[in-house]
């Protein structure tokens, strides 16, 4: 089922749920993601998604004590743990697709082995740049914007495919969501700009927004608003990710260009443990989901990454 119909239906209702993760480690068992999930499909969440990653720029030493340049892929997996996801929790999946280390051929393939699959939903995004590169390049052959990642997916849905000559091909029928950013992208030179991209997006064939991570709900609503004023329509799902550590006060402003409310570091900075820490973060973060669902947000989606049971323990308060 595609999460725009999911959406609709409990439209006036109520607001759902949905929970994010991240592939195994190449190497790793399936059996460390059911760990991590089981005690969080007891939510009902209505959907899944499941990040995808691009290779990363390794140096091997050589026998001659030299080094060698490689790529490695260190999370492989996401069409395959899509499709165990609905096979096992009978719970939609939705799949990321980023631009950053694929060719359009690889995304065609990717979109094929889904469809094949069943699995109808996908958020379409640029990805970042490599961890040593200080700016994003496309692959040879790839995507530079998430719009044209964006305007392929739509085009398949439509049954257009890179090769053109191929007759009477299966139209695909994916859900397509993509990123918000209720403090701006960085790399937009102002807010405007970033919405007037969001709705050339929108124009192209989105479905929904989901949020990056906020920690101040009024940001989220403005943005909303902006939205709204800007001709933006579709549905704004806000994402959400609880600080569980002192470190996180640094780490997350610099990866992620948001905010950190000073109410809430300043809280974190009084805590003597990571445990104390963890408690703090995990009441600010049921206190924004229970402000967001009484405004009536859609879903509330919730950055698992690493901390299924802080999520848990902050959903149980609210269902």
């Amino acid at each position: 089922m595609k999460v725009i119909d999911h959406i609709n239906q409990a439209a006036g209702n109520s607001t759902l749920i949905s929970f994010e993760i991240l592939p195994p480690l190449k190497g790793k068992s399936i059996n460390a993601l059911w760990e991590h999930l089981d005690p969080l499909v007891e939510f009902k969440p209505v959907y899944i998604n499941v990040t995808y990653h691009r290779s990363e720029s390794m140096f091997k030493k050589k026998q001659d004590g030299s080094f060698e340049k490689v790529e490695v892929r260190k999370r492989p997996g996401t069409v395959g743990i899509c499709a165990a996801i609905q096979n096992r929790y009978k719970v939609d999946a939705v799949a990321h697709l980023i631009c950053g280390g694929f060719s359009k051929q690889e995304t065609e393939d990717a979109l094929i082995d889904l469809n094949f699959l069943g699995v109808d939903n996908v958020l379409a995004l640029r990805g970042d740049a490599p961890k040593n590169e200080s700016s994003f390049e496309p692959e040879p052959g790839g995507h530079k914007y998430a719009i044209e990642l964006l305007q392929q997916i739509s085009n398949m849905n439509n049954g257009i495919y890179l090769e053109e000559d191929l007759k009477n091909a299966v139209k695909t029928n994916f859900c397509i969501g993509v990123a918000g950013y209720p403090e701006k992208h960085f790399e937009s030179p102002n807010m405007q700009t970033d919405l007037y991209h969001l709705k050339l997006k929108v124009e192209s064939g989105a479905d929904y927004v989901v949020t990056q991570l906020f920690y101040d709900n009024k940001k989220y609503f403005e943005y909303v608003a902006a939205c709204r004023s800007y001709g933006i329509n579709i549905p704004i799902i806000p994402g959400l990710k609880p600080i569980t550590s002192k470190k996180q006060l640094t780490v997350i402003p610099r990866t992620f260009h948001v905010d950190i409310p000073e109410e809430l570091s300043s809280e974190i900075l009084r805590c003597k443990t990571d445990a104390d820490v963890e408690i703090v973060g995990a009441e600010w973060l049921l206190q924004q989901s229970k402000e967001l669902k009484a405004a009536g947000v859609p879903v509330l989606h919730y950055y698992t990454l690493g901390k299924p049971h802080v999520i848990a323990n902050v959903v149980k308060e609210l269902v």
